[in-house]
């Protein structure tokens, strides 16, 4: 899905290009007028309601010819000196914030009759309303006010521009209904209104809109059924519905889109069956259904699928058999989920098996026994095989595994010396928990663990050893080694672990002090030392974790004053019970401190 939004982008970018480039070669060989007053006029309106911009566009913006090009981001007609274009997007930023406009959009805009593309994308903190005044642009045929955080509603008014062909307002803060007059937008190609609130079902109006291409109405709590009418967008190459609160069957009349590519309804409350029709959609590249409420087998004419490489059928209620066709059909088939369903698989089938398969994830489906051989496996890169009854086959499992990224192998019963496993390199998450795994945890951690890892999950099996000292430059952001055997003290290069967001040793045998060096773990975000034998004082110097939201020092033999500062002072007494002598907010007061005793 999120290959399509690039695309999508991209499409925005290259139409942008195309249409600022189609200009009269003689107009460009003669001097330029300079920019229309009122039209300048409304764009210094615009900037003006715009009270912070630290994207420094509208710097530009200066001197009475919006139209010499220095003013970023517009563009003019260069034989009439009107304004065309108003494209402002925030660029990426790869130091955190990325830069951003705080303010309104002025119904100034309105005023800029010629416009034809209006951009203003990613800009985070525009909020307040989009302006009725929008629908004055009779020549508009790109509206594009995506990531900001506008609210209210979508103006009715914008169902009669008339040139309109791509509407994205996604991520915004928009709510109420769809209005019925976006269905007279008989030219639109692309309609982006995801990661809103918008309510109720989708307007029977969109049955009009024979030529969209592109439809994502994700991420919002859009209820009732799918129209059949979606059937009839002969045009349509992507569709996302995924993460409503739709409901009922799927419609048989989508399985008849020939150019249909990516189809996600996940995440909704659809009943009934996956149609046999979904043959039909001989384009499909990429298919989820997942998160809903179908029930049934799944259809033997989903083997037809020549270009599915997609398949995502998690988490619902369907059932066995397995078609047998699916052994020879899929043939582009790189990536399938089936887990959390009502299967009993016993074995993971020899037509997954023997693929080349990227992704396999087949969580809860009630295999047994031996992990599967895989008979390509350098070719997967995801594995999720969690929630299983699976017991052995750990030694030699990943050899091969060449480019495993992800796996999880958690809630089996799994009995191994973890100290016997090699790990591949390039893998950035493991999650092992909840099985028998035994042995010592150097085997995972220790000066060879590769700077790929980010995430390693442990925990609830009864591994042993030390921790070891953390080397510079690992990215783990994710450690949970709870509910372990593991004993020593806690290292105090445990602060070279820089990116760590979540640390959770609890229901260990962990002894010594709480280092100082914890407090360096700046982006820490979960904290969980209970159950231990830890000894001193909670250093001060974990205030500077502004961001902790949880953390749990619970039954060690802690002492001392609790650091008198956000967050730590305002976490539930629970969170420090069952120590020597802690005291301080929000335990009792501290001896040295009490007022009655410093009186006397």
């Amino acid at each position: 899905m999120l290959n399509c939004r690039w695309i999508l982008n991209l499409f925005l970018i290259f139409s942008l290009c195309e249409h600022f480039s189609q200009t009269p070669v003689q107009a460009r060989s003669l001097s330029p007028p300079s920019c229309y007053a009122p039209d300048r006029a409304a764009l210094l309106s615009f900037k003006a309601k715009i009270i912070e911009d630290t994207t420094d566009s509208l710097s530009s913006w200066v001197g009475t010819d919006c139209c010499s090009g220095g003013w970023e981001g517009v563009e003019c007609n260069p034989s009439t000196g009107r304004v065309t274009g108003l494209v402002l997007q925030s660029p990426s930023s790869d130091r955190g914030i990325a830069p951003y406009m705080k303010g309104t959009l002025s119904p100034a805009l309105g005023s800029l009759k010629f416009l034809e593309v209006l951009v203003i994308s990613g800009m985070k903190h525009i909020t307040g309303t989009i302006p009725e005044s929008l629908s004055n642009l009779t020549h508009l045929t790109q509206l594009v006010l995506e990531d900001n955080a506008l609210s209210g509603t979508i103006p009715t008014s914008l169902g009669y521009l008339p040139s309109l062909k791509t509407l994205v307002l996604d991520g915004n803060h928009l709510g109420g209904r769809i209005p019925p007059s976006l269905g007279n937008l008989n030219g639109l190609l692309q309609l982006n209104l995801a990661r809103n609130y918008l309510t109720d079902p989708i307007p029977p109006t969109f049955r009009t809109l024979h030529g969209l291409q592109f439809l994502d109405l994700s991420h919002n709590l859009l209820s009732g059924l799918i129209p059949d009418s979606v059937g009839h967008f002969l045009n349509l190459s992507f569709i996302d519905l995924s993460y409503n609160q739709l409901s009922g069957p799927i419609p048989t009349s989508v399985c008849g889109l020939p150019s249909l590519t990516d189809m996600s309804l996940s995440n909704n409350q659809l009943t009934g069956r996956i149609p046999d029709q979904i043959s039909g959609l001989k384009s499909l590249t990429s298919l989820s259904l997942s998160a809903n409420r179908l029930t049934g087998q799944i259809p033997e004419s989903l083997a037809r699928l020549q270009n599915l490489w997609y398949l995502n059928l998690s988490r619902n209620g369907l059932s066995n058999p397995l078609p047998s066709g699916l052994g020879k059909g899929i043939p582009s088939l790189l990536s399938i989920d089936l887990s959390y369903n009502n299967l009993s698989l016993g074995t993971v089938p020899d037509w997954i098996r023997s693929r080349e398969l990227s992704a396999v994830h087949l969580a809860g489906c009630k295999l047994e026994g031996t992990l599967p051989n895989f008979t390509r496996p350098s070719s997967l890169t995801s594995l999720d095989l969690s929630n299983n009854h699976l017991t052995e086959g750990l030694a030699n499992f990943f050899t091969r595994m060449s480019n495993l990224q992800t796996v999880k192998l958690s809630n089996n019963q799994l009995k191994h010396d973890i100290s016997k496993i090699t790990l591949p390199d390039e893998l950035s998450s493991v999650d092992f928990s909840s099985n028998q795994l035994f042995g010592s945890i150097s085997a995972i951690l220790n000066n060879h663990t590769s700077s790929f890892l980010e995430y390693v999950d442990v925990s609830r099996n009864i591994i042993s050893g030390t921790l070891p000292e953390f080397r510079e430059g690992l990215s783990m952001k994710v450690l949970n080694l709870g509910s372990n055997k593991i004993a020593g003290h806690i290292p105090s290069s445990i602060s070279n672990l820089a990116e760590l967001q979540r640390l959770d040793v609890c229901r260990n045998q962990i002894t010594g002090t709480i280092p100082t060096s914890l407090g360096l773990l700046t982006k820490l975000q979960w904290l969980d030392l209970s159950i231990n034998m830890l000894t001193g004082k909670i250093p001060d110097s974990m205030l500077r974790i502004a961001n902790l939201r949880h953390a749990n020092f619970r039954a060690n033999r802690l002492c001392g004053e609790i650091p008198q500062g956000r967050p730590f002072n305002i976490f539930p007494a629970a969170a420090y019970a069952h120590n020597d002598c802690l005291c301080g907010k929000p335990m009792p007061p501290c001896k040295a401190k009490d007022p009655t005793k410093t009186s006397q």
